[in-house]
């Protein structure tokens, strides 16, 4: 299969490129024009999803899109930022739509990058692809994203899915790399009350769903990409210090993370999102690290 893949150069991206490549796919590379030089020519597609250029020529062929593109939601949130945010991904979506759809044969198939920042703060309430959207920023973005994701429908006539992706466990990337280093001097701890939960995946579970979306005519709409094991900040906190074998003595109360990270806090450190994969679990998926201190094992390559 044929496959053109927007942010390649990510973390998800990445690791789902090399994993096409060692199963026989053939990976195109949506880069910007200044990146073209770092990717082989004939892998390359040319696409500014905000000044409009777009290769078609060597789009064309392309069978299935995975569309991870978005700038990093982990940083403080200006006014500037947040705007990014936005255009980074429902404009870059519509964009993208409207440029595959006159091609002469557009893909057919439109895996799509969403988050479960789509419910909002939800505190102990079990989340499902049918629970309502919430109200805050994320929940409005992941709301707007998906609309121009689900227009590939009828503008390419291609089957979508969309994947609402929890925190993604990785060594070398993400939130929990960022969380290494103090957690390993021991400066770890929870963060505010603790009772807030965490919907996460290792990312080669991640990188399964995403293929498996590509090749499963089942895969299609909303999708909760997370592991069925949801815990608390708490809990989190004090398997992440067993792995490491390293106390986790520091709090870090709400007030000194809004200090710290403005609204960001409040969105991703302090919010309640206790997500469950129904559509997955219906489909039988079969998870590898289904449970976090395997997973956090797996990820860390410690056993």
């Amino acid at each position: 299969m044929r496959v053109l893949v927007s942010g390649s150069s990510g973390l998800v991206g990445r690791a789902v490129c090399e994993e096409l490549d060692r199963t026989g796919h053939t990976v195109l590379h949506l880069v910007r024009p200044q990146s073209l030089d770092q990717r082989p020519a004939n892998r390359a597609v040319k696409w500014d999803p905000l000044g409009g250029a777009f290769d078609a020529a060597a789009a064309e062929g392309a069978q299935a899109v995975v569309h991870l593109a978005g700038a990093s939601v982990a940083e403080r949130w200006t006014a500037e930022h947040k705007k990014r945010l936005r255009t980074s991904r429902v404009e870059a979506t519509r964009r993208l739509v409207e440029a595959l759809s006159k091609l002469a044969r557009p893909p057919k198939v439109f895996v799509a990058a969403s988050a479960i920042g789509y419910y909002g703060d939800r505190g102990d309430e079990q989340l499902t692809e049918q629970s309502a959207p919430g109200n805050d920023f994320l929940a409005a973005l992941g709301r707007a994203w998906e609309a121009e994701s689900s227009r590939a429908a009828q503008a390419l006539g291609a089957r979508v899915a969309l994947l609402r992706i929890g925190v993604v466990l990785a060594r070398h990337g993400g939130a929990l790399a960022k969380m290494l280093t103090p957690f390993k001097l021991g400066a770890g701890g929870v963060i505010g009350s603790g009772r807030q939960w965490m919907s996460w995946i290792a990312l080669p579970d991640l990188v399964e769903v995403i293929l498996r979306a590509l090749a499963t005519d089942s895969f299609s709409g909303p999708i909760n990409a997370v592991a069925p094991g949801a815990v608390t900040n708490r809990e989190f906190t004090k398997t992440l210090g067993q792995v490491l074998r390293r106390p986790t003595f520091f709090p870090m109360p709400a007030f000194a993370a809004r200090l710290a990270f403005g609204e960001m806090a409040d969105a991703l450190l302090l919010a309640s999102q206790r997500v469950v994969p129904s559509r997955l679990q219906q489909m039988n998926h079969p998870y590898a690290h289904p449970a976090l201190e395997g997973a956090l094992r797996a990820v860390l390559a410690l056993h």
